[in-house]
């Protein structure tokens, strides 16, 4: 039970980690100190994708789970709403690549209004 609590615990990290990638830069516009946090996960987030590296929570997370005494998912909660979201069916790498490219342009965008922002002040 404790593994399977850990491997959940693992997912929810990873998504979070995922919408503050995507939507942290937005944060900014209200707490411009988060920049500083949030650039080097949108840089992270942009690299793994282009690179097309494996997160290092993925593996953990799959240790944890055949460590409580499963491989596969169960239909639960996580698993049927943010596994998805994180492991897309048919993520490959050109899926990868796109999803990295969007990224870093929505990213430049968000950035961008955050300079113009501040220059008018």
């Amino acid at each position: 039970m404790a593994w399977q609590l850990a491997a959940d615990a693992i997912v929810l990290l990873h998504f979070g980690f995922i919408i503050y990638v995507v939507l942290g830069g937005l944060l900014c516009y209200k707490w411009p100190g988060l920049l500083w946090l949030h650039l080097p996960a949108v840089t992270w987030g942009v690299v793994i994708s282009l690179a097309g590296w494996i997160c290092p929570l993925t593996p953990l997370e799959i240790r944890l789970r055949t460590a409580a005494g499963g491989g596969q998912y169960s239909s639960g909660f996580i698993e049927h709403y943010i596994l998805p979201v994180i492991y897309p069916e048919g993520l490959g790498r050109d899926l990868q690549t796109t999803l990295g490219i969007a990224l870093l342009l929505v990213n430049v965008l968000v950035y961008l209004g955050l300079i113009i922002k501040y220059r008018r002040r």
